[in-house]
């Protein structure tokens, strides 16, 4: 059955920096930052979680629709996922706004520096989870602060399990917020940074967290270690998978969340989902661009 995505669409020009950031960026200096990197390549991706998500989603079977809002300069970007085959009756084009745009600069060890411009994912609240009774499960994905509380007021009217994946929109909530969404989600899905800001916000730990009785797990990920899966206060260590090239870390963490949606979705457990997830991040991460890698998907299910 479908799953509902809901999150930015957005444009990613994708720099790499030769050097260490931790060589050029000065702890004792931070207070008068001002530095520069040479990044000798560039190129301009399809991305967004949105998007990302969704992309893996097809490549493994599953059958994504899109909830999200593109701007005027987004024609490409629809038509795109139109001919991939991803459901996009529920996309929104706002013409006053650029699509969302990140510029993102990887450095020697794969750590990252984003800047992000929300553009038309300002206005992704205008719109709204599609009436229909066909969508099996969800995923509330970085988005628009007030897309992400009005779509999940709208999952849970309409009785739509999600997942609660906050990701880089996680500051814009203070404790309470996060804690209104943990409390009428069915699963959360967090990295270890974001793990420890959510639950220091909350004022709670991750382990009480998977007690609560709507929540059947929550699940952070550990980057190459793989992801820790916990629920109802005990947790699972799920193993990371062996790359033989990490060229780009850009949509691995969206690769993983199409993966947890593909194996609920299909009734897995938690922990069988998660290992999809980690198998089809270790695969992307060999590719550049967060939508360039293809699977064999009956390689990969068996």
């Amino acid at each position: 059955m479908p799953a509902l995505i809901c999150g930015s669409l957005a444009f990613d020009t994708i720099t790499n920096f030769g050097g260490r950031f931790a060589d050029q960026i000065l702890a004792e200096q931070v207070h008068i930052l001002n530095v520069s990197f040479l990044v000798p390549t560039l190129r301009r991706e399809y991305g967004g979680c949105a998007g990302n998500i969704a992309y893996n989603l097809k490549l493994l079977g599953g059958e994504p629709v899109v909830l999200a809002a593109l701007g005027s300069d987004g024609g490409d970007y629809l038509a795109r996922m139109t001919t991939l085959g991803i459901d996009t009756s529920s996309v929104r084009i706002e013409a006053g706004h650029y699509t969302a745009q990140a510029i993102i600069i990887t450095d020697r060890d794969n750590n990252q520096i984003t800047a992000f411009h929300p553009g038309a994912m300002s206005d992704a609240h205008l719109a709204s989870v599609p009436q229909r009774d066909d969508l099996a499960i969800a995923i509330i994905a970085p988005d628009g602060r007030e897309a992400m509380l009005a779509h999940a007021d709208q999952l849970v009217a309409a009785g739509i399990p999600f997942i609660f994946d906050p990701g880089q929109q996680l500051p814009m909530f203070d404790g309470a917020g996060l804690a209104n969404f943990v409390a009428r989600a069915r699963w959360v899905a967090v990295n270890d940074y974001e793990g420890r800001m959510l639950t220091e916000r909350m004022d709670t730990t991750i382990e009480a967290m998977s007690r609560r009785p709507n929540l059947q797990g929550v699940v952070v990920t550990l980057g190459a270690e793989g992801c820790d899966v916990w629920h109802d206060g005990r947790v699972v260590r799920v193993p990371g998978v062996a790359v033989a090239a990490a060229v780009d870390p850009t949509g691995c963490g969206d690769a993983f969340r199409a993966g947890l949606l593909f194996g609920l979705e299909r009734g897995w457990s938690l922990a069988r989902a998660a290992a999809l997830g980690n198998r089809l991040g270790a695969l992307k991460i060999a590719q550049r661009g967060g939508q360039n890698h293809r699977i064999d998907a009956s390689a990969l299910l068996s």
